[in-house]
């Protein structure tokens, strides 16, 4: 939940970066985030390992998918989109997570879940608005939603060997290392001294609380309740959105974003519920002594 309300006062954040170069900033976001990490995995005494063998194409691919096209989709999106359009679609990602996280992890689709997932997406489309879009932007926001589910995904077959620490780190290098090729080659090497004073501060923020903070809690997460119902929390982003941009000067919400808020945490309270498992279930999963030694 913190990880996510971080993720969303990061709109606001990121404002400050349209007039900026595209791949410069975040290039240099990865990489700050990426020493940041690796200085306090060593402190902490986490293990990192290498990857090896496939692993090299899942974290490349949560590198390219989740981190560099992600970014990429949202901003070609909001140039044939309105903002809330694009942030509509990314917020169908719990439904997305409700039933392919499962299969990654080799167990059918929760009932619960998928029960919970529309209301959370819904409780997020009241929150966010809708808007005006062509079809160049429906493609644009549909590769947006795709990135930011395979962020998670791609994620799940190497969580348990990389550990949180790990997958965050070498995704962050990865995408660091493929935007500063991309940033030296379309902006030129002198795109970072053009940055401002004020975009420097929220490339700095971006790189600590949005990238080396979030993204260590949020795999955490997936790690231990399943990417499933991780995806649920999700829907916290946009209730930060609205809540940071009240504060910095846009207002108090309006009814439709108070009606968002109320379904979105019944949609949260649905799907994070603690599932009780019936005597019955409990015989079937661990049947008595007696009966596995037969």
């Amino acid at each position: 939940m913190l990880g996510m309300a971080l993720v969303g006062s990061s709109v606001t954040v990121s404002h400050t970066l349209v007039g900026a170069s595209l791949f410069t900033p975040q290039a240099i976001r990865y990489a700050i985030a990426t020493v940041i990490l690796l200085v306090v995995a060593r402190l902490a005494g986490t293990r990192l390992v290498w990857p090896r063998g496939r692993e090299w194409l899942w974290l490349a691919g949560i590198a390219v998918t989740g981190l560099l096209l992600f970014n990429v989709a949202v901003i070609r999106a909001v140039e044939h989109a309105e903002p809330a359009a694009v942030a509509v679609a990314v917020a169908c990602v719990p439904v997305v997570l409700a039933v392919v996280g499962p299969a990654l992890e080799r167990r059918r689709p929760s009932r619960q879940l998928l029960l919970a997932a529309p209301v959370v997406v819904t409780g997020a489309v009241l929150v966010e608005g809708t808007g005006r879009t062509d079809a160049v932007g429906v493609a644009w926001a549909a590769l947006a939603l795709a990135c930011e589910a395979a962020f998670t995904l791609l994620a799940v077959p190497v969580l348990r060997r990389h550990s949180p620490w790990g997958v965050s780190l070498h995704a962050m290098w990865m995408a660091a290392a493929l935007l500063a090729v991309l940033a030296a080659t379309v902006e030129g090497p002198t795109a970072a001294w053009e940055l401002s004073g004020i975009e420097w501060a929220a490339i700095g923020y971006l790189a600590l609380m949005v990238t080396a903070v979030a993204f260590v809690l949020w795999y955490s997460t997936v790690r231990a309740v399943g990417s499933g119902r991780a995806g649920l929390l999700t829907g916290i982003a946009p209730l930060a959105a609205a809540a940071v941009g009240s504060v910095s000067g846009s207002g108090a919400p309006s009814p439709s974003v108070w009606l968002g808020i109320t379904v979105l945490i019944l949609g949260l309270v649905l799907g994070l519920r603690p599932h009780h498992v019936s005597a019955a279930e409990v015989v079937r999963a661990d049947p008595p002594t007696s009966a596995r030694s037969k």
